[in-house]
């Protein structure tokens, strides 16, 4: 489309899947038509692309997507990730926000001020990636595409570092000409001797000449920053915190400039200077800043501690011959070879050799693994004594690793729910300050004392100056990025940023049995022979039946029998009878093994075992029993066994508060004997695979919050319908990707911390609210001098710099705190040292 330069980009291309033929083409067109602000769309079957002319009134890609899929069809939506540079404060994010929102095809943006990135969810094509930095450089700030490589990580580091060093070094060299003005001027005033030296010796117009030289050398040198981004933020009638600081120190240079210079135009006894405030509110605020980088700094340590597991080489197979080459050469299928100590780089399956590998940083697991031929490795683990050749799977960013580091930004680029209100407060505080601003300086020249025209001055200047909506910005997205990376170093990925508010609301923890609560996998754990029978001789006999059975229990039961060491033997004549058991010929021993049923058919007495029986069925054990050639052999039980940290962790979740209800497809009497050992209030029995989610809108039917926490596929759909759905990490993908959060490991204690660091979080973001709005509210108003009329009270422009510099360092050292958390169990950091002296041993 053809526009005149410098006219806004008013088209967009859009991606659409399962179009088919002319007729499809001519439905989207007919849809995208309909929708209020279309001028023109183009639809190409061989691109799959739609070309959309927006009208001047422009229109909502929202209602453009929804008109395709109307029409039986599916838009492409794009994740977009932008590095934001030149923020400062809430308002700066809300502009840029209204900006990303305002290019066509955008479906939504959201920006976080702590991490400086923006993500944008949208239709559009590639070229929409300059339409986006465009936008921003309008809204006065830059902006490129994201990376989360580890040299873009590094870049971003080295960055930030030279900010904090620009910062320290203008914090220095503005404290150094500050200090000479605050003799002059206020020591000057505390101390009438010093005041007299300087008046005889100096001059008083030449203290004021060289007040008026340091104030110009700060004004212009350290705090030229706040004059280069406020004034075109004010230009653009969007000023920001920038302006604030601009116009107060501003205010108070020119009017002591003018004192100095041209006293005759002010107002007779008003030629008071007030070079030191403007100095100091620079110093002041510059060191806000330097404070504030360096604790954002710190909020993203846990990123960077992830991309620092990222090895840097590998020591690849190719053509016969080993090369190191760089992380980012390794390609799937090549073989890499790892040496003892050495960092795992990249996915794989094992090829050869046997070693045990430190996973504590990544799943969470304390006790090295061990992995031999056909067990998968994860990059950025460490390698014990061993060595081994494995087949790279996953490279680059579809390593596991990446994905981490991706989820983690994902969830502290998110806003919260309870950040809605704060949006809106900021999006007007600072034409409010201002407006605020004009007000006091009217009202103190019309009403105040003589000289009427100083006070009005120095009261607006204090109202500018302590407004501070960079700490009502900092307040959320700070506690969530050091929230959702405290979750990532205890193995807890917050998938949606919304779960960290959803879980700190939850009142009831809906668990599914096996998987969760169990390990999952069948084990052999009671065998009771008769008398006239050895355990060895009946479990080889009973496993050389069952090896030719594909049932979870036989290949327990045969797993136990390898694992002893016994040697199976070779079986013929086998048959099974559905809800009986199986019977077969072993060594010309005739074995039948089944279920009491099966036994009694055969007129075989079970009396012998009755106690063993109840025993077990007390336990949650369903009993198996074992003839040989038509003698009682043996009674065997087969169960999932609890996981050993599954007890505390359903304590844990009692001392939280949270109702606990177990879900399963198991009989009701097994499934009561296992909550009863472990204590859950209530269980929900025999319920079929695609039944779970109905039992999860059952106990939301009473208004209760539900959290789910489940490993398998049949547990999606309850993982989706949950408030808050949380997916064991060693899981299937469908049930990881259906979730909200992730336990990297298959420790249950999990959700007990997860639960936890979701109410510390959310508690910590009201702290931050209520003392970013607290502050606002009582301060301006005593800047404004609200409390002169009763107590003669006047708030100090310099006083007013100190505060607004120290409320968002508070914020942030308050957010801070969370690195402070404890978890409930181990945590995979906590473990890692336990985890190399098992390496070492």
């Amino acid at each position: 489309m053809a526009r005149t330069a410098g006219s806004p980009v008013r088209e967009f291309e859009i991606e659409i899947g399962g179009m088919t033929c002319a007729s499809c083409v001519g439905r989207v067109e007919r849809a995208v038509k309909a929708v209020d602000g279309v001028g023109s769309v183009a639809v190409n079957l061989a691109t799959e692309r739609a070309r959309v002319t927006l009208s001047s009134g422009g229109s909502d890609a929202g209602a453009i997507a929804a008109a395709i899929r109307g029409a039986g069809y599916e838009p492409t939506e794009r994740i977009v990730e932008l590095k934001i540079s030149g923020m400062t404060c809430a308002s700066c994010v809300g502009r840029v926000e209204r900006a990303l929102k305002a290019v066509p095809g955008v479906l939504d943006a959201t920006v976080n001020l702590t991490t400086e990135r923006a993500t944008v969810r949208a239709l559009g094509g590639a070229d929409q990636m300059q339409q986006l930095v465009a936008a921003v450089a309008g809204a006065g700030y830059s902006a490129e595409a994201a990376s989360i490589d580890a040299g873009a990580s590094d870049r971003e580091q080295q960055a930030r570092e030279a900010e904090q060093a620009g910062l320290k070094r203008a914090v220095i060299i503005a404290a150094v000409a500050t200090i000479p003005l605050l003799v002059f001027e206020m020591g000057s005033h505390m101390y009438e001797p010093l005041h007299h030296f300087l008046a005889g010796r100096v001059g008083e117009f030449n203290i004021k000449l060289l007040s008026f030289l340091l104030a110009t050398f700060v004004q212009f040198g350290p705090g030229l920053r706040f004059l280069k981004k406020g004034w075109p933020a004010l230009l653009r009638g969007a000023p920001d915190m920038n302006s604030l600081v601009m116009l107060g120190t501003s205010a108070a240079y020119l009017y002591s400039t003018v004192a100095t210079f041209a006293p005759e135009f002010l107002p007779d006894g008003t030629d008071y200077t007030y070079f030191e405030a403007g100095a100091v509110i620079v110093t002041l605020v510059l060191t806000g800043r330097w404070f504030e980088a360096r604790a954002k700094g710190r909020t993203s340590e846990a990123i960077r501690r992830l991309m620092s597991l990222q090895a840097k080489s590998a020591r690849v197979l190719r053509d016969g011959v080993e090369a190191d080459v760089g992380i980012e050469s390794v390609v799937p299928g090549d073989v890499v070879i790892v040496r003892p100590g050495e960092r795992i780089p990249v996915d794989g399956e094992v090829l050869d050799g046997v070693s045990y590998v430190d996973e504590a940083m990544i799943t969470g697991e304390p006790v090295p693994a061990r992995k031999e031929a056909g067990a998968a490795v994860t990059g950025g683990t460490i390698n014990g004594t061993g060595a081994f050749r494995f087949t790279a799977t996953k490279v680059g960013a579809d390593t596991l690793l990446s994905q981490i580091v991706r989820t983690v930004e994902a969830a502290q680029g998110s806003k919260l729910p309870i950040q809605a209100m704060v949006d809106k407060v900021t999006m007007w505080f600072v034409p409010a300050v201002m407006a605020l601003a004009l007000v006091t300086f009217a009202a103190w020249f019309a009403f105040g004392p003589s000289p009427a025209f100083s006070y009005a001055l120095v009261n607006a200047v204090a109202v500018l100056i302590i407004a501070c909506p960079c700490a009502m910005g900092l307040a959320t997205p700070t506690s969530i990025m050091v929230g959702t990376g405290k979750g990532a170093e205890l193995g807890i990925l917050f998938r949606q940023g919304d779960a960290l508010q959803g879980l700190k609301d939850a009142k009831i923890v809906a668990l599914d049995k096996t998987g969760t609560l169990t390990k999952g996998k069948p084990e052999l754990t009671d065998l009771v022979t008769a008398e006239g029978f050895e355990e060895a001789q009946v479990l080889r006999l009973v496993a050389s039946v069952e090896a030719r059975s594909e049932h979870p229990i036989a290949e327990a039961i045969v797993g136990a029998a390898r694992q002893r060491g016994l040697a199976l033997a070779e079986v013929s004549e086998f048959a099974g009878e559905p809800g009986f058991g199986v019977k077969a010929v072993v060594e010309g021993r005739t074995i039948e093994i089944g279920a009491d049923r099966l036994m009694r058919r055969l007129g075989l007495d079970l009396s012998p075992f009755t106690e063993a029986a109840g025993r077990l069925g007390d336990a949650g054990k369903t009993p198996l029993y074992a003839a040989i050639d038509g003698r009682l052999a043996g009674i065997i039980a087969v169960a999932d066994p609890v996981k050993a940290t599954t007890p505390e962790a359903i304590a844990s979740l009692h001392r939280l508060g949270l109702r606990v209800v177990m879900i399963t497809g198991d009989n009701r009497r097994t499934a009561e004997a296992i909550a009863a050992r472990l204590g859950i209030d209530e269980v929900v029995a025999e319920v079929l695979p695609t039944g779970k989610a109905e039992v999860v809108a059952g106990l939301q039917a009473g208004g209760a919050k539900v959290a789910f926490v489940g490993d398998g596929i049949n547990d999606a759909p309850a993982l989706a319908k949950a408030d808050v759905g949380i997916a064991i990490g060693t899981g299937t993908d469908i049930a990881i990707e259906s979730a909200d959060v992730v336990l990297m490991s298959g420790d249950l204690n999990g959700v007990a911390n997860a639960i936890a660091l979701s109410q510390a979080t959310i508690a910590n973001i009201r702290q931050n609210l209520i003392w970013a709005f607290g502050y606002n509210a009582l301060l301006i108003p005593v800047a404004a001098g609200a409390l002169y009329p009763s107590f003669g009270i006047l708030m100090s422009p310099m006083f007013a710099g100190l505060a607004m510099a120290l409320s968002s360092v508070s914020v942030l050292t308050n957010a801070l705190r969370l690195k402070r958390f404890r978890a409930r169990a181990p945590a995979p950091l906590q473990d890692q040292r336990a985890a190399r002296l098992a390496l070492a041993g």
